[in-house]
């Protein structure tokens, strides 16, 4: 089985539109035959969609630091949990065990996970597809900025062209399949 990993918020948000499209995207995963890899906690949209994938008969493993699984209080229904101790050792587990990016609306975290398997996947460390949800216009403003970059000379289109992006999940999960199926990534250094 394949599992694409989603970066999301530990909150909702202010409209129910953005725990719309997460529950959206869990059934679309699962009914795709893809499971779910996240960051473990069982609150705001993390929590929504984890719950929809297992709800929908889905897989879920999630992977949280010890020292968040308070915080972001740790779903205790997941098909696998795994307990690390930094969030490098988070990302890095979250992307050897994933086929590719999904990025819903969240804060700084979740923009930050988006942009480093982005880096990752301009410096060739993985060839796995990373898209962006942008729902209700959510991420208008950071796309805006990357098209800046590029404009300005410090990206170049075809690694702007690297972040997929489409409004739904059905449509973004077509624009990904054609990538999905590369050959694997190499270990990432967990050390």
């Amino acid at each position: 089985m394949q599992y694409l990993c989603v970066f999301c918020g530990s909150r909702s948000g202010i409209h129910q539109e953005y725990s719309t499209i997460a529950q959206q995207l869990g059934h679309i995963l699962v009914q795709n035959g893809f499971g779910l890899v996240y960051g473990g906690g069982n609150i705001g949209l993390m929590g929504i969609l984890a719950s929809t994938v297992l709800g929908a008969g889905g897989k879920v493993i999630g992977i949280i630091p010890r020292q968040l699984a308070d915080k972001e209080i740790l779903h205790t229904q997941l098909t696998t949990t795994h307990i690390v101790e930094s969030m490098h050792e988070r990302k890095a587990l979250m992307a050897e065990l994933s086929s590719g990016f999904i990025t819903l609306p969240g804060g700084f975290g979740t923009l930050e996970e988006c942009c480093e398997m982005l880096t990752w996947a301009q410096l060739t460390i993985h060839e796995k597809p990373c898209g962006i949800l942008n729902s209700l216009g959510f991420f208008d403003g950071f796309l805006g900025f990357l098209d800046h970059q590029v404009n300005q000379g410090f990206v170049t289109p075809d690694n702007r062209a690297l972040l997929l992006e489409a409004a739904d999940p059905e449509t973004l999960l077509t624009l990904m399949k054609p990538q999905l199926n590369l050959r694997p990534s190499p270990r990432v250094n967990l050390g």
